[in-house]
C-alpha cells in the first residue's frame, strides 16, 4: 500500500521554523531565571535515586561530587526541570537528554567510516530541540571554565557550536 504525501519544500520549512520563534525568540535563550517553585535539586537526585541499584547511588554521588562537570554530567534531571520551565518553539524531537560534551565520540560504521555523532542514548526521551543544544554547549562552557579558558575565549566556543548547529540544521532542511 502506497500513499503520497508532499513533503514541505525547503522554503515551507525554513518558515515554519522563522514562525516558531514567535514563541520561543532568540533572545529568550541566553538567560535562565529560576521559577519561584523551583523544586529543589537535591530533592530531584534523591527522587531519581530511587528507581537506581542502591549500593550504586553513593558511587554515583561520590563521581558527582569531583568537580562541577562531573556534576553536570549526573544532573540530567536538574537541567530537564529547570528546562521544561523555559520557552521553546513547540517543535519536538527525539532528543538525546543528555547532549554533553563527554556523550559524544568516534566509532566506526557498517560501513567501515568513522562517525562522530552522540553515543549515550540512555536518558533518550522526545522534547523540545532546544534542550539537546542548551546542554551540550552549557557543558562546552563548564569544561571551558574546567580548563582556564577566559571568558572570551569560553564565549567564541558557545558560539561557535550554536553556529555550527544552525548551519548543519539548515543545510539538512
Amino acid at each position: 500500500m502506497t500513499t503520497s504525501r508532499r513533503l514541505p519544500t525547503p522554503e515551507e520549512r525554513r518558515a515554519r521554523g522563522k514562525a516558531a520563534r514567535s514563541s520561543a525568540p532568540r533572545s529568550s535563550h541566553g538567560t535562565f531565571n529560576p521559577a519561584p517553585d523551583r523544586p529543589d535539586p537535591v530533592a530531584l537526585l534523591e527522587s531519581q535515586a530511587a528507581s537506581r541499584v542502591a549500593e550504586l547511588v553513593p558511587i554515583r554521588y561520590g563521581r558527582m561530587l569531583v568537580s562541577p562537570f562531573t556534576f553536570y554530567r549526573g544532573a540530567a534531571l536538574i537541567m530537564a526541570s529547570d528546562l521544561s520551565t523555559t520557552a521553546d518553539s513547540g517543535l519536538r524531537v527525539q532528543a538525546c537528554g543528555d547532549a554533553h560534551l563527554a556523550n559524544f565520540g568516534v566509532f566506526g560504521s557498517p560501513e567501515r567510516r568513522l562517525i562522530f555523532d552522540i553515543n549515550d542514548f540512555d536518558e533518550t526521551a522526545p522534547g523540545p530541540w532546544e534542550w539537546d543544544v542548551k546542554r551540550l554547549v552549557t557543558s562546552l562552557e563548564i569544561a571551558g571554565r574546567a580548563n582556564g579558558h577566559d571568558e572570551e575565549q569560553r564565549r567564541r566556543v558557545v558560539l561557535g557550536a550554536t553556529e555550527a548547529y544552525r548551519i548543519s540544521m539548515m543545510g539538512f532542511a
